[in-house]
């Protein structure tokens, strides 16, 4: 690969993709809430049923050959327009057999008054998978300042449409207008930012031939996609559109986090690890390092958010949607349960090993799918929100042992190093949570006032107690970091 790669590329490259992501956070922290007072829990059902078809065939529809571009030595012409022509043409097939099977479809997911937005929406996927081949060029080359500014722009142009369409009476059409409007300026801000212009050159040998890592990336996106989507499928077949609305709109909230963080650093993390596939002792640091650091700025959200739910879904969506604190609560304790596994993904994809993420993707998927099925049967919606956190417990445990025993390290002294600041995030919110219920009754104002205390209080207090807490026990890694902030202003820039 032509871009070097070094301390100051990559912390330039995530700070590039996590700013993308966080200007990302701070748009849906603003357009979740109002949209989600303007429409009502079905109509966030409606679309969220229909999404999760056009989201599954989008996630597999490439077979992960553009995954695969980063992986190449060199950046071979024909490779790269062979792989678009063939995401085209699954794309396009993909959405004709949504089109045409709109009805079963939308049935088999227990929303039949969905067929009408799965017709429309199959349009998506075309744009959506064209996109791919560009944004692999970027990524092989470290180009995530570009990325990053089109992902801002595009999300921000998305956003305001939705809350202008939905503040002029449209509806469920202002889901559907913020979705198409993201995605075609993406797509044309991908193919400006790197100059790539498809030409109709067909090998099929050299599509053959990317196909064993590939088919590895599909199966894993196809898993994880049934473990992401299955639990909206369960409630919406078993418990109806409101329930499958109201988990819709805290796994959105709750999710943001994720994809602030994770979604930032996975996508920089990939064409790292894949340098690195040749220096085994530069590869097991730099995992161990990035899952430590990624614990500890992720874990603390997720389990802090569980802490202040209840006050927190009361303000932040409105007294509506306050029955489903709950939701939110668990659905934040297991996203905190799987932060040590963030990095897990794009290492095993860098390292070329997709045979193991399939294979953990689909315990994953049959766990979560399982679980989650038994809560809802046996006790509604917060008892399978519940089961999903047993679920992603098992996971850990299984993720990590996967991939410390690929890289070559010891297992427990692994997971001991990995999971100890989630473990301090669970004593934080725990602490946080005794002390909101100890005084949220003195504290001042109506019932706005109270709530917007009782979150300020919880985030002052587990700051102070997190803080305390990794300073007991991360000063190791504290002075890691320190050491590379030192070598980072020291080194000058790489010319890649």
């Amino acid at each position: 690969m032509s871009t070097t790669v070094n301390l100051k590329t990559v912390t330039n490259s995530v700070g590039w993709s996590v700013l993308s992501k966080t200007s990302t956070f701070g748009l849906k922290f603003v357009t979740v809430p109002i949209l989600a007072r303007i429409l009502t829990p079905q109509e966030f059902g409606v679309v969220a049923v229909a999404q999760t078809v056009v989201m599954f065939l989008t996630m597999i529809g490439s077979a992960g050959l553009s995954a695969s571009l980063v992986l190449e030595q060199e950046e071979d012409e024909e490779t790269v327009h062979s792989v678009f022509w063939v995401n085209l043409a699954v794309a396009v097939a993909m959405a004709a057999c949504i089109y045409i099977w709109a009805v079963p479809f939308a049935g088999w997911l227990g929303a039949v008054d969905a067929a009408y937005l799965l017709r429309v929406m199959a349009f998506l996927v075309p744009l959506q998978l064209c996109g791919d081949v560009a944004y692999s060029l970027l990524a092989r080359r470290m180009a995530f300042r570009k990325d990053a500014a089109w992902s801002v722009f595009s999300e921000s142009i998305g956003a305001v449409t939705a809350v202008g369409f939905a503040l002029a009476g449209f509806g469920v059409w202002s889901l559907v207008a913020q979705l198409f409007v993201s995605a075609i300026v993406r797509l044309g801000g991908l193919f400006y930012a790197t100059g790539y212009r498809p030409r109709f050159v067909l090998s099929l040998g050299k599509v053959v031939g990317l196909t064993r890592y590939s088919l590895g990336i599909m199966g894993s996106e196809l898993f994880n996609f049934i473990t992401f989507q299955s639990p909206l499928v369960v409630v919406s077949r078993q418990l109806g559109l409101a329930d499958a609305g109201a988990y819709s709109a805290a796994n959105r909230f709750s999710s943001i986090p994720n994809q602030v963080l994770l979604a930032g650093l996975m996508g920089v993390l990939f064409p790292v690890f894949s340098h690195m596939s040749g220096d085994t002792r530069r590869r097991t640091d730099a995992l161990m390092l990035s899952t430590q650091v990624t614990t500890v700025l992720l874990a603390p959200m997720m389990f802090g958010l569980w802490a202040v739910a209840e006050p927190g879904m009361f303000l932040i969506f409105g007294p509506q949607w306050a029955h489903a604190w709950p939701v939110l609560g668990l659905l934040a304790i297991s996203k905190g349960i799987m932060s040590p596994c963030s990095t897990y993904v794009p290492f095993l994809k860098g390292a070329g090993r997709s045979s193991v993420l399939w294979w953990v993707a689909m315990l994953r998927a049959v766990l979560v799918y399982g679980l989650v099925s038994y809560g809802v049967m046996t006790g509604g919606l917060v008892a399978s929100m519940v089961w999903l956190c047993v679920a992603n417990a098992i996971t850990l445990i299984f993720y990590s042992w996967a991939v410390f025993r690929t890289n070559g390290t010891a297992f427990l002294s692994g997971l001991y190093a990995t999971t100890r600041p989630m473990i301090a995030s669970v004593i934080m919110a725990v602490a946080v949570r005794l002390l909101l219920d100890h005084v949220k009754a003195d504290l001042p104002g109506g019932v706005w006032g109270n709530a917007v205390s009782q979150v300020a209080v919880g985030a002052a207090a587990g700051t102070v107690i997190y803080c305390l807490l990794l300073l007991l026990t991360e000063r190791d890694l504290l002075r890691k970091l320190l050491e590379l902030l030192r070598q980072r202003k020291a080194r000058p820039a790489s010319a890649g």
